[in-house]
């Protein structure tokens, strides 16, 4: 990779291999937790903070992700730091 001088094939190598590892692990049992716009749930999800809502329907629920959150066969294995509306 150091010497290449056409940046495309590598870049389309690294594609196909992250995309060969998702499609590995989501059948494995690995999935992302959905968070924008759903309500808040301490079982999935890790409040950073609270912020105003810009409405009154996103009060108590996901306005933004600051890091995905994974689940292993329904189990959370990593939670979703999130930002919730107040």
């Amino acid at each position: 990779m150091e010497t290449a001088a056409d940046v495309a094939p590598v870049k389309e190598g690294i594609l196909l291999v992250s995309t060969k590892l998702k499609n590995t692990l989501a059948q494995k049992g690995l999935k992302d937790v959905e968070s924008i716009n759903q309500p808040f749930d301490t079982d999935f999800h890790e409040a950073i903070t609270n912020i105003p809502a810009p409405s009154d329907d996103l009060k108590g629920k996901v306005i933004d992700e600051v890091e995905k959150g994974y689940t292993l066969n329904d189990n959370v294995i990593r939670f979703a730091k999130v930002v919730v509306g107040a």
